[in-house]
C-alpha cells in the first residue's frame, strides 16, 4: 500500500511556502499541492511576531489545500537561521565479541557514544550523519559489520539548533491546530533535492541563497562533511541598496530584480536608472554600475563567510563538483560567475531532481529546500523520533543514497 502524501512547510524570511507530495510507482515524487503567501513576523529565518507568522502560515496551508484537494492535519517543518551550526564528534567503544568480529550491535552502540555530545543547555541535536568509522588505527572505513578489530570508533556530524528558535517555529505551526511529524534542516534537505550521488561522491557544496539567511550543506570524500547557516541573505543586498541611494525598500527590491548584477555588467558604461519620487522620497537617478557594486560587494561576502568556513575544515580542495546554488537568490544576474570567482570551483543553478508536477515548483532553485523535505519524511517514515526533533538520521546522506 502506498504511503499517504507527505506535506513540507517552509516558513522562510519572505514567503511561506507549502508543498504536498505524493509518492509515484516508480518511487518519484509528484507535487500535487502547492501554498504560498508573503511572510510576516520573521526575520533571518527566526520567529519574531508569532500571530503574523500564523497568519502567513494559515493563507499558505489553505491554498496548498485547495490546489491538492487534502485536508492538512500534520506537516514536516523546514527550519533555518543563523543559530544551526555543525561540529563532527567521534565517538568509540571496544569490540564486544571476544573474537573481535564487529556486528551490528556493535555499530549501534559506537553511533549512540558518537551522538551523545554535550551541548549548552539551550541547544538541541537536530540530525547526527554518520561519516567514517575506524576500526583501531585504520580510519575511513565505511561497512565496518564482519570486520574484525579490538576497537570501533566513528566520526559523525552534528547538526545543532537553538531549542527556543525551533520550538517557536514550531509553534506557528501547532497554533493552528496542525501537527508536526518531524523538522529538518533546510540545507539537507536542499541536498537531497537537487544533488546526483556522482555530485556527492566527488564532493560539492549546496548554498541556499534566502531572503534573510544562507543555508549551506557540504560533502567530500562521499560524506557529508559539514553545514550551517549564516544569517545574511538576500534582504540584506535589498537593504544595502536602499541605504545606499536613499530609496524604500520596495524601490531597491525592484531594481535588484530588474536591473542589478552581481558582478556588473561592462557594457552598462554609464547607463542610468530613473526612480519616481514616493511617500517621503525624491525622486532619483541610480547609476546601473554604483548598483551592480553595492551589490557584488554584500553578495562576495556571503560567499566568502561560505568559503572561509569549509577552508577551516581543509574542505575547498575536496568538492570536484564545485558549488550549487539554490534558493530565491539564485535567479540573481551574475550570481554564478561570481561564486565562482570567489570558490575557484565550478558553478551551477540547482534544480530538484526525480520530481514531477507543477514546473514552477518542480523547476525552480527557490522550492529546493521544500520539495527536498517531502522526499525526507518519505525518507524517514519509519525512523522513530525523540521527542518533536528526531535523535539522529543514519546514512540517508550517504555518497550512495
Amino acid at each position: 500500500m502506498a504511503p499517504g502524501p507527505i506535506v513540507a512547510v517552509e516558513i522562510g524570511t519572505s514567503k511561506v511556502v507549502v508543498l504536498v507530495g505524493e509518492r509515484r510507482e516508480d518511487d518519484y515524487l509528484m507535487i500535487s499541492g502547492v501554498g504560498e503567501h508573503p511572510s510576516s513576523g520573521l526575520r533571518k529565518a527566526e520567529v519574531i511576531n508569532l500571530e503574523n507568522a500564523a497568519n502567513a502560515l494559515r493563507e499558505a496551508l489553505h491554498g496548498a489545500e485547495e490546489s491538492g484537494r487534502v485536508a492538512i492535519r500534520e506537516v514536516h517543518l523546514v527550519v533555518s537561521g543563523g543559530h544551526l551550526q555543525s561540529m563532527v564528534n567521534r565517538g568509540s567503544a571496544p569490540v564486544d565479541d571476544p573474537g573481535g568480529e564487529i556486528t551490528e550491535d556493535d555499530v549501534e552502540r559506537v553511533m549512540n557514544v558518537a551522538s551523545a555530545i554535550n551541548l549548552p543547555e539551550e541547544r538541541d541535536v537536530l540530525h547526527t550523519v554518520c561519516q567514517h568509522f575506524c576500526i583501531d588505527e585504520q580510519e575511513r572505513v565505511i561497512k565496518p559489520d564482519g570486520m574484525v578489530g579490538a576497537r570501533l570508533s566513528v566520526d559523525m556530524l552534528v547538526v545543532h539548533a537553538l531549542r527556543s528558535c525551533i520550538r517557536n517555529t514550531v509553534k506557528v505551526v501547532t497554533s493552528l491546530g496542525v501537527e508536526v511529524a518531524d523538522v529538518a534542516f533546510g540545507g539537507l534537505c536542499s541536498a537531497l533535492a537537487v544533488l546526483t550521488s556522482e555530485q556527492r561522491s566527488s564532493g560539492v557544496v549546496v548554498i541556499d541563497l534566502g531572503a534573510g539567511s544562507t543555508d549551506f550543506f557540504a560533502y567530500g570524500e562521499g560524506v557529508v562533511m559539514t553545514g550551517g547557516c549564516i544569517g545574511v541573505g538576500g534582504d540584506h543586498v535589498t537593504n544595502d541598496i536602499a541605504l545606499a541611494f536613499n530609496i524604500p525598500g520596495g524601490q531597491a527590491e525592484r531594481i535588484k530584480c530588474e536591473s542589478g548584477d552581481a558582478v556588473g555588467d561592462a557594457y552598462n558604461g554609464d547607463k542610468k536608472i530613473s526612480l519616481p519620487p514616493e511617500v517621503g522620497f525624491p525622486g532619483r537617478t541610480v547609476h546601473v554600475k554604483s548598483l551592480h557594486a553595492v551589490m557584488n560587494a554584500r553578495v562576495a561576502e556571503i560567499f566568502e563567510m561560505v568559503r572561509d568556513h569549509l577552508g577551516s575544515r581543509d574542505m575547498l580542495h575536496h568538492l570536484a563538483a564545485g558549488v550549487v546554488l539554490i534558493g530565491g537568490g539564485a535567479h540573481m544576474n551574475g550570481v554564478t560567475t561570481l561564486a565562482e570567482q570567489v570558490f575557484g570551483l565550478p558553478c551551477t543553478i540547482g534544480r530538484p531532481r526525480d520530481v514531477s508536477g507543477l514546473a514552477v515548483v518542480t523547476e525552480g532553485p527557490e522550492y529546493a529546500s521544500a520539495i527536498g523535505m517531502v522526499q525526507y519524511g518519505f525518507r524517514t517514515a519509519d525512523v522513530p523520533n525523540d521527542g518533536f526533533i528526531p535523535a539522529w538520521i543514519r546514512g540517508i546522506f550517504g555518497a550512495g543514497a
